[in-house]
């Protein structure tokens, strides 16, 4: 008897066979149960591994770490203000250590899953192409983003030297206590006593402008993800990526400019 396209199998109700096959059959209570067994859960997980997946997790992290480093530059410029403005700032983000180690840890979690989600995409480009091309021309693509795999790293490391130098003191450059303020830092002598060392404010300089490069482009990709791509708007929002990375980079440069060139920090001994 055809049931829905399957035949029955009048020995053993409850079991159907396809057509024309005469050794393959499915059993009724397989079928209904099969779909309800966890999908929902295994759907999400396999989503999460798929390359849309991975890239939405690499824009959400991606958005909440370009959050940070707009505060981070707006706190940093406070230096311009002078010793007490940027002092003060720095008390100011420890008076809550609970508050200020979950946003540390919110961070890391972030900067974890942005590196995992970045690795996992490398790895899928290569494995469908292990051969390279013997010739290759970029087609369609920008510098920044042929630059995306190599200049993460090189950010990553400058946030490392970057941590131990101002945060931690163990950068090698001096570490002062602020005079008069017993247990603080002197944050606005040891960012000039480290920026007035070439090759710290060199360093700095090449890694902001490949943090320009790395953010035009995360932008940029992270409107195509979250599906804000559109032949109309495209132009405009490559500009307005352009621009935020542009202005960001151009602002966190300025502070060893400055230094160097003795604008700032002549208080400084």
């Amino acid at each position: 008897m055809l049931v829905s396209g399957f035949y029955a199998n009048p020995h053993q109700p409850g079991e159907f066979r396809f057509p024309q096959a005469t050794n393959i059959f499915i059993h009724e209570e397989r079928i209904m149960a099969a779909p309800a067994v966890g999908f929902s859960d295994r759907r999400a997980a396999r989503f999460f591994e798929t390359t849309v997946g991975m890239k939405i997790v690499m824009a959400i992290t991606g958005a909440v770490l370009f959050l940070f480093v707009v505060g981070h530059l707006l706190g940093n410029l406070q230096v311009f203000e002078g010793r007490e403005a940027l002092n003060r700032y720095a008390v100011f983000l420890r008076i809550e250590p609970p508050l200020l180690w979950t946003v540390r840890i919110v961070l890391l979690i972030c900067v974890l899953l942005h590196i995992w989600s970045s690795w996992k995409l490398w790895r899928r480009k290569r494995e469908a192409r292990p051969v390279k091309y013997e010739m290759k021309k970029p087609a369609g693509s920008s510098y920044a983003s042929r630059t995306m795999y190599w200049s993460g790293p090189i950010i990553l490391a400058f946030v490392i030297y970057h941590l131990m130098q101002y945060t931690f003191g163990v950068g090698g450059t001096p570490y002062d206590q602020w005079a008069g303020h017993p247990g603080e830092i002197d944050v606005y002598a040891n960012l000039v006593h480290g920026f007035r060392i070439w090759p710290i404010s060199a360093f700095y300089i090449i890694a902001m402008v490949l943090l320009c490069l790395h953010l035009y482009h995360g932008i940029w990709s992270a409107f195509q993800t979250l599906g804000a791509s559109h032949p109309r708007y495209t132009p405009m929002l490559k500009n307005a990526a352009a621009l935020i990375a542009i202005l960001l980079a151009a602002g966190y440069i300025s502070i060893p400019v400055a230094i160097l060139t003795g604008l700032i920090g002549g208080d400084v001994q």
